[in-house]
């Protein structure tokens, strides 16, 4: 059933006193979370040295072998 236009005029006048009953509604705004990493700071920059302090610490050993192995095989081609 259709409605009437008295009927529309008087739903209109109630929607609109309602909503002044409610008043104006708070503005949702969404906040960036912030996520957390699980792990520290701290515990990566531990894994970090071990790792990257590991590779640095055998690069520096082997690195006389490379030295001679090197000027050895220089000297030969001059030679």
């Amino acid at each position: 059933m259709a409605q009437t236009p008295q009927q529309r005029k008087a739903n209109e006048k109630y929607a609109r006193s309602e909503a002044a009953k409610r008043g104006k509604g708070k503005t949702v705004t969404n906040q960036k979370q912030i996520s957390k990493s699980p792990v520290s700071v701290g515990w990566v920059v531990l894994l970090a040295f071990v790792v990257c302090g590991g590779l640095a610490f055998e690069f520096l050993r082997i690195m006389p072998e490379i030295w001679t192995a090197t000027v050895a095989m220089f000297n030969r081609m001059l030679a």
